[in-house]
Formats: structure tokens, sequence, C-alpha cells
């Protein structure tokens, strides 16, 4: 499948899925906590059994890719990440945190530059210039 057209797909299954959330935390009056956990175990569900098929590739992935994705996907985007994302839920309107949360390609790419080596170009400096000013339009008051 095309890949800009899977990365909208997510744009809109994270935007409507995150109206869906705030509504369910104030609904049901839950923390941030029981609701991250309530998403990631239907997740886990769902995507174990996607994934059970190519489980075995796991023995042949080597230590450094699955730390980097135990550590990276695990821990700082699906434990910390989440946590602060349905905190921010829990406490503010939709229209600001997901703009905000949602720069988060702006930081994988400044992190692909930093980290990674990739060539910092006008193009992406001129992106997150543009990708802060649309931001800061969207959750100033």
């Amino acid at each position: 499948m095309n890949p800009q057209l899977l990365a909208l797909m997510t744009a809109v299954a994270w935007g409507v899925g995150g109206y869906f959330e705030k509504k369910g935390l104030h609904l049901g009056g839950l923390s941030p906590q029981v609701g991250i956990s309530l998403r990631t175990f239907v997740a886990l569900i769902v995507l174990g059994l996607i994934a059970a098929p190519q489980l075995k590739s796991l023995a042949h992935a080597g230590a450094p890719a699955l730390l980097h994705l135990v550590i990276g996907g695990g821990l700082v985007a699906g434990s910390v990440g989440m946590l602060c994302f349905y905190a921010a839920l829990k406490g503010a309107p939709l229209s600001q945190v997901m703009p905000i949360a949602f720069t988060a390609p702006m930081f994988g790419a400044l992190a692909a530059v930093i980290i990674g080596g990739e060539p910092l170009s006008p193009r992406l400096v001129l992106g997150t210039l543009l990708t802060v000013a649309g931001i800061a339009v969207l959750t100033t008051r």
C-alpha cells in the first residue's frame, strides 16, 4: 500500500481515536494510567494475533535491534509518551493537546539528523519552522 496513504490513515486513526480516548476518560472518571493500560491491553491482543506468524523472527533480530525497540518503542514512546498524552488529554482541550502531541514527526526528524546522521536540509528547517508556527496558531488563544 502507498506509504503516504498509510501515513494519512495513521493520522486519522490517531486523531479520531484521541477523541474517543478523551471522552472515555471523562465519562468513566478514569485515570490516565487506567486508560493507557486498557488501550495497551486491547492493542496487545489485536497486534499479537496479527504478529503471531512472524514472532519467530525475534530469534534472529539480535540484541541491539530488540533493545532499540524495547527502549524506544516500549519505554519512551509506549510508556512515557502515552502516559504523558493521556494525562494531557485528561486535563486540557483536545484541540490543544493533539496539535502539540503530534509534533512527534518533527522530533523524529530532528533525532534522525542529530543521532542518525541524516542530512539537515533547508526543506527540513522550513518544515520544522512551519510546524512550530502551525502549532502556535492552533493552540494559543
